[in-house]
C-alpha cells in the first residue's frame, strides 16, 4: 500500500514557474534514500545472524539470545524484515520491521513523487493476529544516508502508547543501518533510542546487529505472514 503524505507547501514554492515545469538537463543523481533502499533490497530473500550489542538493563532477556534476520519480501515500495529471536529453546517469530517509501500526489492529480521512508512495526502473536501493540514507528524527516536512516516517533505511535500506558516510548527515534551486499565488511543494524535531553523519563538504548557477510537458512516466516 503506498502511503501518502499532505502538502505542506506546493512543491515549486520559492522556485520559478519555469525553473519548475523545465525538462531536467541530465540524469538526477540517486538520492541517499535511493542508495539505502537498494542497499537493503540487495539482500532481499537472504538472511543473516546477529545479536544484541546494547547493554540496557531492560533487555537482560535477550543477552547470548540467536537471533536472524531475514529480507523476506521486496518490492519498490514495500520492504519486510522479519526478526527473529529464540528464547528459552523456542522461537518468537512475533515481530517484523516494514519499511515503506511515502509520496505526496502531483497538484495536477496525476502520478506522484516519493519524499521519504517510514518504518512500521508489525507485531502478532503465533496465530496470526496482531498484537494490541502493533504498527507503531515513524517517518524519516531529513534525506539521511546512503547507509542510515532514523525515524522519529509519529503521532500515530505516539497516542497508541499513551493510551496504553507506554509514556516512556512518546519519544522513541528508531535506526536502521545497512551496508549493500558483496562487501567484505557488511552489517545490518536495529536501534531503538530515547533520551533524557529528548524528553524521556530515562534513556534508553536497544540495538542489534548482522553479519552481513555470512547468509544462514532462511527461517520459517513470521507469524501472520504466510509463506513464501
Amino acid at each position: 500500500m503506498r502511503h501518502f503524505t499532505k502538502f505542506a507547501a506546493p512543491l515549486c514554492a520559492g522556485i520559478t514557474l519555469a525553473s519548475c515545469g523545465a525538462e531536467p538537463t541530465g540524469p538526477v543523481p540517486p538520492s541517499p534514500q535511493d542508495e539505502f533502499w537498494q542497499a537493503l533490497s540487495s539482500h532481499c530473500g537472504k538472511a543473516y545472524a546477529g545479536g544484541l550489542v546494547s547493554e540496557d538493563a531492560a533487555d537482560a532477556d535477550f543477552v547470548g539470545a540467536d537471533m536472524i534476520m531475514h529480507v523476506s519480501e521486496c518490492s519498490d515500495d514495500r520492504i519486510a524484515v522479519p526478526f527473529h529471536v529464540q528464547l528459552d529453546g523456542e522461537w518468537d517469530r512475533s515481530r517484523t520491521w516494514v519499511i515503506t517509501r511515502t509520496f505526496v500526489p502531483h497538484m495536477n492529480g496525476e502520478g506522484e513523487t516519493p519524499i521519504g521512508l517510514r518504518l512500521k512495526h508489525d507485531h502478532r502473536h503465533e496465530d496470526g493476529e496482531e498484537d494490541k501493540l502493533t504498527q507503531y514507528g515513524g517517518d524519516t524527516v531529513d534525506e539521511g544516508t546512503a547507509r542510515a536512516q532514523s525515524f522519529p516517533v509519529d503521532q500515530y505511535s505516539v497516542d497508541m502508547f499513551k493510551a496504553q500506558g507506554y509514556d516512556a516510548s512518546v519519544t522513541n527515534v528508531w535506526s536502521v543501518e545497512v551496508d549493500p551486499a558483496g562487501g567484505d565488511i557488511a552489517t545490518f543494524a536495529y536501534q531503538l533510542k530515547r533520551t533524557k535531553e529528548g524528553g524521556a523519563p530515562e534513556d534508553r538504548l536497544f540495538r542489534v546487529e548482522f553479519d552481513l557477510t555470512r547468509e544462514v537458512e532462511p527461517p520459517e516466516p513470521a507469524w501472520g505472514h504466510g509463506g513464501e
